[in-house]
């Protein structure tokens, strides 16, 4: 890998361990600052991939993340929070990481290095042109996510990517790169930080933002979120109540008598 990346750039900050745990906190706050002021660089890139996104799943198409460690990780997060957040089906977001379900919790070495894995995965879900694929990786070089981005293309599928440098093979193989650059890591060459932050952000506004243009949003209210535990059960109680001016009491009937948030609105209607 280049050592001139930015992701592989020397840290501003030296002697770490010489510091004290107030200095280091403060000097990490620091730097994490940097990074939504990044993202707002990148949102007309951003902005792009969501509208190719929502136009695909509005065809039966399906949003997949590919990527290896953190980045892999991250999207697998992304992905798995969608169902209950938003009630959509498992298979409507797929995150699928270098190394398989295995690498989630533990690193398998060399994974990321094959050039033919990621393709070999996206196969097993039958992928095809009505699909979106974001490769994931902070240096951009990964090849386990550009030679199954470069895959995708030679099929026909819209690709996108996150990377924290500007200029990467990875760049070059996606129809919808965001590529956002936080700056050289705290802990030199350490991408979980500043790197996985700036993933996380934008993954966040990629599939917010693609739920709510897909109506599963109503006003600022998850009303198709999976009422799975206690908690979610009762802010589905409280959306009722203040959505549909209703009292509590028949709030909880109609939880009860329908599963679900939206249906009980319509019920009302």
């Amino acid at each position: 890998m280049s050592a001139n990346t930015t992701t592989e750039s020397d840290s501003l900050h030296r002697d770490l361990e010489k510091k004290s745990v107030a200095q280091l906190l403060y000097l990490m706050n620091q730097e994490d600052q940097k990074v939504p002021l990044a993202i707002n660089g990148v949102l007309p890139q951003i902005e792009a991939l969501v509208a190719i996104i929502v136009e695909k799943m509005r065809q039966g198409g399906r949003l997949f993340y590919i990527g290896a460690g953190t980045s892999g990780r991250l999207g697998i997060l992304d992905a798995s929070e969608c169902p209950p957040t938003f009630g959509v089906p498992h298979d409507l977001v797929i995150g699928i990481i270098a190394g398989g379900d295995g690498a989630i919790r533990k690193a398998v070495e060399f994974a990321e290095d094959s050039a033919t894995a990621a393709w070999e995965d996206l196969k097993g879900y039958d992928i095809g042109p009505k699909d979106v694929v974001v490769g994931i990786a902070a240096s951009g070089r990964t090849p386990y996510v550009v030679h199954g981005l470069k895959s995708c293309q030679s099929h026909n599928i819209t690709t996108g990517c996150i990377s924290c440098n500007l200029e990467s093979p990875l760049i070059a193989v996606a129809d919808y790169p965001i590529a956002v650059q936080v700056g050289p890591e705290f802990l030199t060459g350490s991408t979980r930080l500043k790197a996985g932050t700036a993933q996380k952000l934008i993954l966040n506004m990629i599939t917010t933002t693609a739920m709510i243009q897909l109506g599963h949003v109503k006003d600022n209210k998850m009303v198709d979120m999976q009422l799975s535990n206690n908690k979610l059960v009762e802010r589905g109680i409280q959306m009722l109540m203040d959505m549909g001016e209703i009292s509590r009491d028949k709030a909880i009937t109609l939880i009860e008598t329908h599963g679900s948030v939206r249906a009980a609105l319509n019920s009302l209607k």
